[in-house]
């Protein structure tokens, strides 16, 4: 999956369909309200006396929801406000989650990643990112050489709150820089100087952060793509250590701030397959490893190395390097995975405040997986991160038979064989070079949630 590429347009435009990311099976669209605190609480307690709780670490996401200004391209659950005031209140609400979550899963839980995300978790001050640390590290054992990133929006720091956060313990930052075109972040009000997040990522690098990521967004109105050839031509002068470049999903009816987008001003179907091809072939000529959905790396990093080892795992925070693991969700709408359950807080922080002042953990959704979803998870999970699924694993690990669960979905693989996308042989299916490109639509062909639904409109599209 590493081989150079050509990959042309009619494929994008074949494959470009609506689809899940996969950062979960089944996606969180099939999580159901039957599924109470009760069962997650059961999970917990399951994890806490069996030998997970020994032998693995445990990764945590904290979604800090506040922003001070509304980015109109925006899906992410938000509160716009500049009223920081309001942080003081969450982050008690989040020491109140995290006191009855470790009243179940015990305290002194190892772990080995922690990603705070949003929103922008940067809105929080010196002062309140110092009091989260701290709570956390009180309950928690951070494990060494692990993950903890920090999302990072560039109008909110300096170089000194850069070397805060080193000092808290954050070893990767992620920066949202989406376009570096005023006329762009204009459109989508988000304005920042290129020249600030230069610098910014300057200074990160002085303070010895072993990963510095950059977001990037194809598709938001004025782009075209030679607008977007003169941002990849600064992000290549930038060179950060990993770009995740995505495709700007427009979907109003469900997405409220994203109706401030004037339809007119958005590119192409075309135009965007376009910027997509070219940032393929520009960041490969620039060195960088493709390492799927939309990631690249620079060669040393962690991201490129786990990718050649066959070691990339999936999570609710996209690729990682670290083992798969029990994901722990707090704050509002976080999700998380226990075993085999899937869980979501309440989306509203007036629902979340009110679960917790009755005492309860928020909770208000989530999934049991049967034993058909394990299945699916392995094979889809296996060809986003590995490139191939190997029968003789999925068969000892289920004691199925893999031929005959799956004869449907080797028999769809046959037309994607034939444009080149996988091949099959008599140990399993293999994603080509080509194919890694829209892993997506070879993942999906296992998703039998899938099979059955014909409204896909609500997913993003592949490309």
């Amino acid at each position: 999956m590493n081989a150079s590429v050509t990959v042309s347009e009619s494929i994008l435009r074949r494959y470009d369909v609506p689809g899940p990311r996969y950062t979960s099976y089944p996606t969180a669209d099939r999580f159901v309200e039957a599924f109470t605190a009760a069962q997650y609480e059961m999970a917990l307690v399951q994890r806490r006396s069996g030998p997970a709780a020994r032998a693995l670490p445990l990764s945590v996401y904290v979604h800090i929801p506040f922003c001070e200004s509304l980015c109109y391209y925006c899906a992410c659950n938000k509160i716009i406000t500049k009223d920081h005031e309001k942080a003081d209140a969450y982050l008690r609400y989040l020491a109140r989650e995290v006191d009855l979550l470790v009243a179940h899963i015990g305290p002194g839980q190892s772990i080995s990643q922690l990603h705070l995300g949003g929103g922008s978790p940067t809105f929080l001050t010196d002062a309140q990112l110092t009091e989260l640390m701290v709570m956390l590290r009180r309950h928690f054992s951070f494990a060494p050489g692990g993950e903890y990133s920090i999302e990072v929006d560039p109008r909110t720091v300096d170089a000194q709150r850069l070397q805060h956060l080193a000092q808290l313990g954050f070893n990767r930052l992620s920066f949202g820089v989406q376009d570096f075109d005023p006329l762009v972040q204009k459109a989508v009000h988000r304005v920042q100087p290129a020249q600030q997040v230069f610098a910014l990522v300057e200074a990160a690098r002085a303070q010895g952060f072993e990963s510095i990521n950059v977001d990037l967004i194809y598709g938001l109105p004025r782009q075209t793509p030679e607008s977007f050839d003169r941002t990849l031509d600064q992000i290549k002068t930038l060179r950060p250590d990993r770009i995740a470049a995505y495709a700007y999903a427009h979907l109003p009816e469900r997405f409220k701030s994203q109706r401030r987008i004037v339809p007119e001003e958005l590119p192409t179907a075309a135009a965007k397959l376009t910027m997509y091809s070219h940032t393929l072939n520009q960041l490969k000529t620039a060195g960088y490893v493709y390492v799927g959905m939309d990631h690249f790396a620079l060669p040393d990093d962690a991201l490129a190395v786990a990718k050649r080892q066959g070691r990339l795992h999936r999570n609710f925070q996209g690729y990682s390097t670290q083992p798969d693991c029990d994901v722990i969700g707090l704050g509002v709408s976080a999700i998380g995975r226990i075993g085999a359950t899937y869980s979501q807080n309440a989306k509203t922080l007036e629902e979340y405040a009110d679960l917790l002042d009755q005492g309860r953990l928020p909770t208000v959704r989530g999934l049991a997986l049967t034993r058909d979803d394990l299945v699916r998870r392995a094979v889809i999970m296996a060809l986003m991160c590995q490139g191939e699924v190997q029968f003789e694993s999925i068969e000892l690990g289920f004691l199925v038979d893999f031929r005959s669960l799956f004869a449907k979905e080797l028999q769809e693989l046959h037309a994607l064989q034939h444009d080149g996308l996988v091949t099959l042989d008599d140990v399993g299916i293999h994603v080509t070079p080509l194919g890694w490109h829209v892993v997506r639509a070879v993942a999906m062909v296992f998703d039998r949630y899938l099979q059955t639904d014909h409204n896909r409109a609500r997913f993003s599209k592949i490309i």
